[in-house]
């Protein structure tokens, strides 16, 4: 019998990641037979393909798991999600998995936490993608000697017509923060 170690409450990890999950009750139900990772157009870079990630859940390998980089590289295609013979909600274990990792502070050696929060700051300001301030903001607060080397990619981008230099405001932005205000406040209850 493995020893699966728990928390302060009595949980296993694989416990927290079923209760972080709307859904993750079905983690229990994968049947290791790869086709998320095989189905995944990022599994390469990761340090886990998500086949081997659950099986480190199960085995109760919180800090491994939360440090590794593999949520951090899913891309959310939902392609894992909707080849599952099991019906389990990989994409959202993943997002589940960031905020545990972001919440214990285990989120080191990636730059997807800064980067999502810029993201999302601009979206709740313009209701869109503004490339220009997404990447300059990013590398200026988190990584200002690399603002260089991505110069000239940014002048092909502009020169091309794929950057604009001045974000534009989709219309009715009102609408959209509310629903933005309203889903940070339905996750508060939570």
């Amino acid at each position: 019998m493995i020893n699966v170690p728990t928390d302060q409450r009595g949980l296993t990890f694989l416990d927290d990641v079923i209760e972080e999950t709307p859904g993750g009750e079905q983690i229990a139900h994968c049947l290791q037979c790869g086709s998320c990772s095989g189905s995944c157009p990022n599994g390469p870079d990761m340090d886990y393909t998500p086949r081997a990630l659950f099986a480190l859940i199960n085995a109760g390998q919180r800090d491994r798991v939360l440090r590794s980089n593999t949520m951090w590289c899913c891309v959310s295609c939902y392609a894992c999600t909707t080849r599952c013979p099991q019906d389990i909600p990989i994409t959202d274990i993943m997002y589940a998995l960031k905020r545990i990792s972001l919440r214990e502070g285990m989120a080191t050696g990636t730059d997807a936490p800064a980067l999502a929060k810029t993201f999302t700051g601009l979206l709740d300001k313009y209701g869109r993608s503004f490339e220009f301030g997404l990447a300059s903001r990013y590398y200026l607060f988190n990584k200002p000697l690399s603002m260089l080397k991505m110069g000239p990619m940014g002048l092909s981008m502009f020169t091309r017509g794929r950057m604009s230099l001045i974000p534009t405001r989709i219309r009715q932005l009102d609408q959209l923060q509310t629903i933005i205000n309203k889903a940070k406040e339905l996750g508060e209850e939570s």
